[in-house]
Formats: C-alpha cells, sequence, structure tokens
C-alpha cells in the first residue's frame, strides 16, 4: 500500500491492529454457539456545542482535543490509542469498519474526526460520528449487562470532565430523535443459519419490529446478513430506562437462540446426511479453492461454524473461523499481505491464506491430540 497516510501515526496504529485479533471474536461467553459478540454504545453530545452537522471545522477539532485529553489514560487498566481519520487512507477507514470499531458514516465522513480505541479492543469511542460521542463496549459471547456497567462506567468518567447535553425531561439531547433519552443502543450479533435455511429468519424480523427492535446486518444499519450475522438492537430509547431496555433485547435475543438451537436440532433428526453433505462441501471448498470471493467465504464459513457446533466436524478451533470471517475480508486481507490488491488477486490470496491458517490450525490440533495420548 502506497500513500501519504502510511508515515502517519494512526496508520502504524492500525498496522498494529492488523496484526491481532479482537477479543470479541475469541468464540467465548455466555452462549457463545450462536451469539458471537454484544455490544452496549451511548450516544453524548458535548454542552456548549452545536451537533456535528452544524459544529464549524473548528469546533470539531475542539471536541476531538477535549475527548483525546480525557482518554489519554487508561481504560479499566487497558492502553488507549486515539486515531485521527483524517489522516488515514479509505482502506485504513474500511479496515476499523470492518473491525466494528467505527461506523460506516464515521469512516465516510469528513473533517475533523477521530476514535479511541482500548487494548484488546473492547472500549472505543467514536467522536464526531452523527452526535460528538459514540462510545461503545464491545465483548464475545451474551454479555448485555457486563457491557452496559463498563460503558456506563466510561460514560461516567468522560462526563466528570466534558459536560453533555442533557435536559431534565428529555434526558440526553441527540442528534437523531430515536436516541433521545437515555442514547443507549444495545445489540447482539447472532449466527443464525439456520433459521436463515428454513425461511423462519423473516418471521424473526416480523417479531423484533412489532416491539420496535431493528434486526441488521453484519455492519448495522443498510448492511446484508453476510455469513448469517444478524445484528438485533433496540431501536427508540426514550421513555425507557437503561434496565428496561436491557431486559427487552435480553429477553427477546434468549428466545432467538433456543429457536435456532431447536431448528439445529430438528435439521440434525429430519435432514441429517444433507446437513452433513452441506458442511462437508463447504469445508472442501475453503480447502481446495484456488480463488474465492469475500462474499461466498461468508457463506461457506457460517456452514463450517454451524457444523462445528453440532460436532459435525472434528479437531477444529471455532475461535479461528469467528476470525476468519473477519480476517478474510477486502481490508483486512490487504492489510495482512501489505498491499493494495485487485479484486482478482485479492480472492486468490484470499484462498491460499485461509487454507493455510486452517491447515495450519489443523496441525496444531493434530500435535495436541498427540500430546495427550
Amino acid at each position: 500500500m502506497t500513500s501519504e497516510s502510511e508515515n502517519t501515526g494512526s496508520h502504524q496504529i492500525v498496522r498494529r491492529l492488523a496484526a491481532t485479533s479482537g477479543e470479541w471474536l475469541c468464540g467465548d461467553g455466555p452462549c457463545s454457539d450462536i451469539v458471537i459478540s454484544s455490544r452496549a454504545r451511548l450516544a453524548r453530545n458535548v454542552a456548549g456545542f452545536p451537533f456535528v452537522g452544524k459544529a464549524s471545522e473548528e469546533q470539531r477539532s475542539q471536541i476531538v482535543s477535549q475527548v483525546n485529553n480525557v482518554l489519554d489514560a487508561p481504560v479499566g487498566n487497558r492502553s488507549t490509542s486515539s486515531i485521527d481519520l483524517t489522516e488515514l487512507s479509505e482502506l485504513d477507514a474500511q479496515f476499523l469498519m470492518e473491525r466494528q470499531l467505527i461506523s460506516r458514516e464515521l469512516a465516510r465522513g469528513e473533517g475533523p474526526r477521530a476514535v479511541v480505541i482500548s487494548e484488546g479492543e473492547r472500549h472505543s469511542v467514536m467522536i464526531n460520528e452523527e452526535d460528538h460521542l459514540r462510545i461503545q463496549v464491545l465483548q464475545s459471547g451474551f454479555s448485555l449487562e457486563d457491557c452496559w456497567r463498563e460503558c456506563d462506567a466510561l460514560d461516567d468518567r468522560i462526563e466528570s470532565r466534558i459536560p453533555f447535553s442533557f435536559h431534565p425531561q428529555l434526558g440526553y439531547l441527540t442528534a437523531c430523535p430515536t436516541n433521545v433519552g437515555t442514547g443507549l443502543r444495545l445489540s447482539v450479533m447472532l449466527h443464525l443459519p439456520a433459521l436463515r435455511m428454513t425461511r423462519d429468519i423473516q418471521k424473526v424480523h416480523q417479531s423484533a419490529q412489532k416491539i420496535k427492535l431493528a434486526v441488521r446486518g453484519l455492519y448495522g444499519e443498510g448492511s446484508q446478513a453476510l455469513g448469517d450475522f444478524y445484528q438485533i438492537s433496540n431501536q427508540l430509547t426514550l421513555g425507557k430506562t437503561e434496565r428496561q431496555l436491557i431486559t427487552e433485547v435480553r429477553e427477546v435475543v434468549q428466545r432467538i437462540v433456543e429457536w435456532e438451537r431447536k431448528v439445529r436440532r430438528m435439521l440434525l433428526q429430519d435432514r441429517e446426511s444433507w446437513l452433513l453433505d452441506l458442511v462437508s462441501r463447504a469445508w472442501g471448498t475453503l480447502t481446495s479453492a484456488r480463488s474465492i470471493t469475500s462474499e461466498e467465504t461468508m457463506h461457506l464459513l457460517s456452514s463450517v461454524r454451524m457444523g462445528l457446533q453440532m460436532d459435525l466436524l472434528d479437531g477444529r478451533d471455532a475461535s479461528l473461523v469467528n476470525e476468519l470471517f473477519i480476517r478474510t475480508q477486502p481490508a483486512h486481507l490487504q492489510h495482512t499481505h501489505g498491499e493494495t490488491l485487485s479484486t482478482e488477486r485479492r480472492n486468490i490470496l484470499r484462498a491460499s491464506w485461509m487454507q493455510q491458517r486452517l491447515e495450519e490450525n489443523r496441525g496444531n490440533n493434530t500435535g495436541s491430540a498427540a500430546d495427550d495420548s
């Protein structure tokens, strides 16, 4: 990759992130067979400043500076790094979006904006997206309460030094009316291949809409459900407490998790041969293809992940499959190989690199088994 942004401090931070994987991909935590991750996000605006859409560049720069000063010290004993989005290439910004650290809006925005990320990527604070601050905590598995507690603590820390726009009756004021009140958006990323196969996923959409929950794709609003990933989140915050929102989202997600498990059991009982063939074909393609697109990779990895969780494949590491979902995406792949790649070249390198990682993992598992015998 050759661009003027390569020598900036922000680009170097992105390069360090590319060499690791976020903790939310580790594949552990409650209900990790179905739930990939949980997230709590708070929308906040700095008192005395216009909303981002009306703020001048100087005002937006002041907000970035204020937040960076507060978050310069570690968050929860984790060191932090601040990334200036104006210093990044389009590829770097896409990488952060694929990693779930920034939104599409922040990646494609203009003017002074930044993101502060803690070690392990558990905490991140987007600055000058739709609101002045989007405070986020992201964890592996079904962990809404833990996410909320850490997000609340980080919010308190920032508010102790930066006053937020607040109305005694309405609550926290935000650029979008749907976030007014607590400003809390909870989301859970679910892997739902069985519900998609049986077309019950349409019922999930319909049921969620009736109780004002949103069902979105991997990258949130406006994105597709690649790899059978669906994000369930609350749509409104006004008039409800944080505890009410957590309870509502938790109860719905619990029902969806049980529904997915039930359908998987049904498929195994009624269509075992078909299911085994589906999983085996997916594994065979991933381990032998000479060229493969990002979309096809996500689809096949989805079948493999389901097969692992249903014990249809042996000796594989589910956490590696979680990692491959993200690290085979276009920006991640190009960072891994250290250069900008054409679509055709990406497809070829994706296939060979993924097979190398799967083979390394199989070798490690085989070695461990031999050591234990």
